[in-house]
């Protein structure tokens, strides 16, 4: 382009020196035009022309580069040049439905010609698969097998050849009839086992007919399986409405009974811990700290200490010497909803909203275990000293037994189909019962063995509790009270617990109970803002209130 303006520079040029008009319109150029622009016009072409040439060079040497990279990864890796040949090529593009289409064609193309055939029966693998099967199912009673065929080879070649006779199969009688028939003889009866060996002590079960002396061993002994039995429950006497304790402003959510037995503690929606003398039901303390509902309280049994959680995500310590927070446990990251003490280390457990089980070292406040598995809120979490030492319940309807050295999960109980809000342990039993809208299952520690079902509480079970003599109580969200033995399931009592005048019937709900550590009376935090403490009916016998146990309702019904 500037080759061009520069000629026609040029051709104007000569016209100005021919035609004088021209000449009157152009400002003066320098002397000898034509030297200077031809200079200009021969270094524009070197110029360009040194561009082009270094672009030919800087393409060539990108290519030799190329290709001596190719080449030494080809001798490393032993590819085949063919490859690199293809990367070099362009490849045609094609939408991706075509590419799909014509996948399926090929594979349609592959196997259309034995599509409906089945694969070959390699013998020699069936046969090992067989046996490998056979050895996992019946590796335990292959011995027994061998040895009944070894048993069988020896009766068949002692002397007397086999029984005379069609083997009849064995029956039991009483003894005293003895025929051709095979019967339950005395062994003292020689005339009958013709001298066979006393080794069954009093009686064994023989053939009456064609009997060889030293054959015993071909004769089982037929013992009548004993019938299922269900036990009848054992007498508990009623318990009554003793005491009713006001005091808090919001619903009363959790309760903690003093190792020594002469205090509880109770937290609430008011955000307010209080302190009430078990003898007499007067307040004694009130704690304030938690800026929402109180959701869960444990006492130290062997330093003067009282845990709280609650919704505000907080964990705290309190001093009963000085009635003041030392503590703060930080880390879960949403609403507390439970916790338990270790009883033998100083260990402090909790759960809550956010699906998770943590362990605190009660000292240092250190984090040490979060337990994870749960899919949903933990509502319940229970510590004891023996394996499992942690059990949670959850709203993902698992039970979940934890290892605690270990912090992880060591069993998953899945039988509820609903909600599990609640889990208490025996006091003196290995076993625990977890509770659920659909059903109160009791468990056997340490694997968490299935023991029994406790149906009849329809309801939203928000809490229970054991004690010693067996007696469980199971409270539900409606208010409503079921008394259960806890040997039997068999539920001996149940009302609904009267609200507090001025209270809606609605306000019935029950979120949590314990008993003393007597045993003897039950503490429930209700709805309605109060707090009940039951006693058993002293008057009460086994004849004023008998046990209304029919077992054929229960056999037709379980069995």
């Amino acid at each position: 382009m500037f080759s061009f303006f520069s000629f026609l520079i040029i051709i104007c040029w000569k016209r100005k020196e021919t035609n004088p008009q021209i000449q009157q319109s152009f400002t003066p150029l320098p002397k000898k035009p034509i030297v200077f622009l031809t200079f200009l016009f021969v270094a524009v072409r070197i110029f360009v022309f040194t561009e082009s040439v270094c672009r030919i060079v800087c393409i060539f040497c990108n290519n030799l580069i190329f290709l001596i990279k190719s080449s030494l990864y080809q001798h490393k890796t032993g590819l085949n040049t063919g490859i690199y040949r293809s990367v070099m090529e362009e490849v045609q593009r094609h939408s991706v439905h075509t590419l799909i289409f014509r996948s399926l064609k090929r594979t349609h193309d592959m196997f259309v010609s034995n599509q409906s055939g089945l694969p070959e029966i390699d013998e020699k693998l069936l046969k090992i698969r067989k046996s490998i099967k056979a050895k996992d199912t019946y590796g335990l009673v292959f011995d027994r097998v061998s040895k009944a065929a070894e048993a069988k080879k020896l009766a068949a070649a002692a002397p007397g050849g086999a029984l005379e006779g069609p083997e009849r199969p064995l029956a039991i009688t009483d003894g005293s009839v003895v025929g051709e028939h095979n019967a339950l003889v005395t062994g003292n009866d020689k005339s009958v086992t013709g001298g066979i060996d006393q080794q069954n002590g009093g009686t064994s079960l023989v053939a009456a007919s064609g009997v060889r002396p030293g054959t015993t061993g071909s004769n089982v002994q037929l013992i009548p399986k004993k019938a299922p039995t269900i036990p009848k429950p054992t007498w508990h006497a009623p318990w009554k409405l003793s005491r009713v304790i006001s005091g808090h402003l919001g619903w009363v959510r959790c309760i903690a009974v003093e190792p020594g037995n002469e205090w509880f503690a109770t937290g609430a929606g008011d955000r307010v811990i209080k302190i009430w003398d078990l003898a007499s039901g007067k307040l004694k303390l009130s704690l304030t700290g938690h800026v929402s509902t109180v959701r869960g309280l444990a006492v130290s049994a062997k330093h003067p200490y009282l845990f709280s959680c609650g919704e505000d995500r907080q964990v705290k310590c309190w001093d009963l010497e000085y009635n003041k927070v030392i503590r703060h446990y930080h880390g879960h990251l949403s609403a507390v909803y439970s916790m338990a003490l270790h009883p033998t280390i100083d260990v402090l457990a909790t759960c809550g909203r956010d699906s998770t089980a943590r362990i605190w070292d009660m000292r240092t406040k250190a984090n040490i275990h979060t337990l994870t598995g749960h899919t949903n809120t933990v509502a319940s979490i229970v510590s004891q000293a023996v394996n499992p030492q942690i059990i949670t319940g959850s709203h993902d309807s698992t039970v979940r037994l934890w290892d605690l050295a270990a912090g992880k999960s060591v069993c998953t109980l899945t039988n509820h189909k609903k909600s599990v809000r609640s889990i208490v342990l025996h006091p003196t039993l290995y076993m625990f019962a977890s509770a659920s809208p659909d059903n109160i299952k009791q468990w056997r520690c340490p694997e968490g063995n299935f023991v029994q079902n406790i149906s009849g509480h329809n309801a939203i079970v928000n809490c229970m509790a054991v004690n010693a003599d067996g007696v469980l109580v199971s409270g539900g969200d409606n208010g409503t009270m079921f008394f259960w033995d806890w040997r039997t399931g068999y539920n001996f009592q149940r009302f609904q617990a009267p609200v507090q005048p001025g209270s809606m019937d609605s306000e019935a709900g029950i979120f949590a109970m314990c008993f003393d550590h007597s045993g003897s009376r039950l503490i429930t935090a209700e709805a309605d803002k109060t707090i009940k403490i039951y006693k058993e009916d002293e008057e009460a016998s086994e004849e004023t209130h008998p046990v209304n146990w029919r077992p054929e309702i229960l056999k037709r019904r379980k069995f």
